[in-house]
Formats: C-alpha cells, structure tokens, sequence
C-alpha cells in the first residue's frame, strides 16, 4: 500500500527497508502516567520518542495517536482520580492537553523533531469535506517530516459524538493515511489464550488472519478484561480497532507500551518474512499480529461504515439483499419494506433485513441482521410513502423523483457478506 510521501531514505537504512511504510502507533493512558500518582512516565516516554526517531531515520513516516490527557490533568489540578461528571472530565481533559503536547514538544525537540497537533471528534469526519480535509493535513504534515500527534477532542465532545476510545480513533487515523502497520500498545505483551495475570497458563496468539474468528470463538481467547482506570478501552476496543484497520488493508500489532523499542524488532521481523519465501507462514517472536486484508475495501465506503453515525434504518427483502450484495446493485424503493427513524436526504443509514431461522424442533424464529449502511438520496418521510414501489411511481407520489436509486451503488457498504461465500470488500482505490 502507498503511503502519501516517502521522505528520502537515510544513509544506514537497515536492510528489507526498499521504500518508506506509514506507521501508526497508538499509547494508552497506562504507558504514559501512573494510575495512582498520575505521573509522567518519563522513561517509557523517552523511549517511545528514541523509537519514532529511529523508523524515521530508517525512511518511515510514523503518527503518533497519544491518550493521557485526562491523566496529566488530574496530576495538575491534585485531583484523586477521574471525575464522574462530563463537564468535568472536558475540563481535565482541557488543563491535560496543553501539557501532555508540552512534554511531547520538550521531548522531541531534543532530536530536532517538529510535531504538530490534532484533535478530531467524530463530527469532524461525519462531513465527507471535513473527513478529506483531516485526511489531507494529515498527508502534509508527513510530507513536511512532522510527527503529527493525534487525540480526540474530549473538551468538547459529547457522547454521542465521542469514538469512545483512542483505539478505534487510532484505526480511523490509520484508514485515513493508508497506514502500513498501526501498533496498539498496551500494558499487555500480546492478546493471550485467557488473562495472563490470573492464568499462568495463558499463551500469547501471534498471528490472526480474522477477527471474525475471534468472536466466533474459533481461537481460545479470552478478550472480556477491561481496560485501566484512567484509560477508556480493554482487549474488546483494540479487536474492533483491529477490525477497522485490516479492512482497509492495514496490519494492527498489539504489543506492550512499557516496551516501545520492540516496534523496531516487530518492523525488522515482518519486512524479513515479506523478503523471503513468501509459502512461508509468518511466525513473529513479539506481539499479536492481525494480518490485512488481501482486498481492502475502497476509502469512500470505508468512511461511510466507519466515520459516519448512522441516523436510522432501511429494512430490505431478501430479493434487495441478494441485489446488493451479490449482483453489487444500487438500492430501489421496490425492495424496501419499512422505514425506522427519521433522517434527511445524505444522511447515513442502516440497511437491515430480518432473517428467518429453523430451530431444531422445527420452529421457527427471526432476528434481524444488518446487511450494510448507505447514503440515501431522500428524507425518512419521502422513502416511508413509496416503500415497495417502482421507480417509475415515485414522481407520481412524491411530485419530483430526484433519483431512481433510494441509495446507489457507490454509497452502500456492504457489512453482512451475502450468503454462498461471496465477499463484500472492494477493491482500494486513490479516488476520494
């Protein structure tokens, strides 16, 4: 995968390293500060620096998605632990910030390093402009050789609007700069067998080529720990974190935090096994490695599964789902059954069918399966009147027809695969 610029490789690059990766690396609030003391901790930070340093030195381009702000806040203001309230938190997080970015500045500037500051919410990417915009910073940045530094904005977002974690905002930063390889550390060596901590048995999974194998409970996994008391996330966050980034062709390495130096063996290891015989099944020594998808699916319908709320539902029959998940069609209001929620015109909505199933005795029983999410070209009230009709009615009911699609092709991103085996990613494409 491309990345947006390769800056000139430095003399020394260590062997393997033909063009320069995108590296994205996520540190949770558990590597950077204390739970108890809430402080910095300076040599894990240090360190983290001297690692980003050397991949650039090696040709790399490396962001840096940082939680810790709510932490360094509640060390500046005395507070004993983190505040209940939202407005309280916003405002820790506010006092946090300014600080956290102080310390990374101080730190790199000893290597001569620029770095710059981003803050996102959702609500910045829910606008395709807004998304292209975030995006495009982003590629200048690395194109300026600056370590872009990159948090969500928990002083002003609400819940509603929050990604909930910097793990999945870490695989959205990923998505959006056609990353290589994003690292998840943690205060963990690797996803393992059940929790280390408790089970001395517990064995690390190296290699894991799909999530959905996880939740299947196909591995032997234990995943349901929590995260830390000043962090937001756990095992769960990082495995949809992981979901994220494979599916657009990145790989998500879960590795330890108190350790960021092994990034540098985890590099050196998978640029090997990619030189070699490539019949050869990978089999790193560190971390938990989730391998991309062979066929990423294209920017547009990503940011539409992954950077939009949705603000309501469209339920399809089966003869619609079939249309657009195997024959790839747009959506017509022939197929749609029912209407949840209300939403305007280019809003995101869910498209959901209900499936019937047999039980053993010969019962039967629905459930309700999401079948992808899309863009509509009309509102709830407009789709509610010509549910089930052709295209050629909806003139004659609504007094216009804008489109002969509820929602065309190019806006549907299929997240149930058809059934038969039929896969629902789409080619990576550059176009926006």
């Amino acid at each position: 995968m491309a990345s947006p610029s390769t800056p000139p490789t430095a003399a020394g690059a260590g062997a393997g390293a033909e063009r320069g990766l995108t590296i994205v690396i996520k540190l949770g609030t558990s590597s950077i500060c204390d739970e108890k003391t809430f402080m910095p901790k300076l040599a894990n930070l240090s360190l983290l620096v001297e690692t980003v340093v050397r991949l650039r030195s090696l040709g790399h381009h490396v962001l840096l998605v940082s939680s810790g702000a709510v932490g360094v806040g509640l060390r500046r203001l005395g507070l004993p632990k983190r505040p209940k309230h939202l407005s309280q938190a916003q405002a820790v997080a506010a006092v946090g910030q300014g600080r956290l970015m102080a310390l990374y500045d101080s730190l790199f500037s000893q290597f001569d390093v620029p770095i710059a500051q981003i803050l996102l919410t959702r609500d910045n990417l829910a606008e395709r402009a807004q998304y292209l915009n975030a995006r495009h910073t982003l590629r200048e940045l690395l194109h300026f050789n600056v370590v872009p530094i990159i948090n969500e904005n928990d002083s002003v977002c609400n819940a509603e609007l929050r990604f909930g974690d910097n793990d999945t905002l870490s695989a959205i930063t990923a998505g959006m700069v056609n990353a290589d390889h994003l690292f998840l550390l943690t205060d963990v060596e690797a996803l393992y067998t059940d929790n280390p901590r408790s089970n001395p048995d517990a064995r690390p999974v190296r290699v894991v080529d799909d999530v959905q194998k996880l939740r299947q409970e196909e591995y032997p996994v234990t995943v349901t720990s929590p995260g830390s008391s000043l962090g937001t996330g756990g095992m769960v966050t990082k495995l949809i974190a992981a979901e994220l980034a494979t599916a657009v062709g990145c790989s998500v390495i879960i590795s330890i935090g108190s350790k960021p130096d092994r990034i540098l063996t985890i590099i050196d290891e998978i640029q090997k096994h990619k030189s070699g015989d490539p019949a050869a099944p990978f089999q790193p020594t560190m971390g938990t490695h989730f391998l991309a998808k062979p066929t990423p699916m294209v920017d547009r319908k990503w940011w539409i599964l992954h950077g939009l709320a949705t603000a309501g539902a469209i339920f399809i029959d089966s003869g619609a789902v079939r249309a657009i998940t195997k024959e790839k069609s747009s959506l017509f209001a022939a197929g749609i059954t029912r209407v949840e929620g209300s939403f305007n015109a280019q809003q995101s909505v869910q498209i959901m069918t209900v499936v019937e199933d047999t039980l053993p005795r010969g019962d039967k029983t629905q459930r309700v399966v999401e079948v992808a999410k899309g863009l509509v070209n009309y509102s709830s009230a407009e789709i509610q009147r010509i549910v089930g009709v052709k295209s050629s009615e909806i003139e004659t009911l609504l007094g216009y027809r804008d489109s002969d699609y509820v929602i065309h092709r190019n806006n549907i991103a299929i997240t149930q695969p058809p059934a038969g085996g039929v896969g629902a990613a789409e080619t990576a494409s550059a176009s926006p």
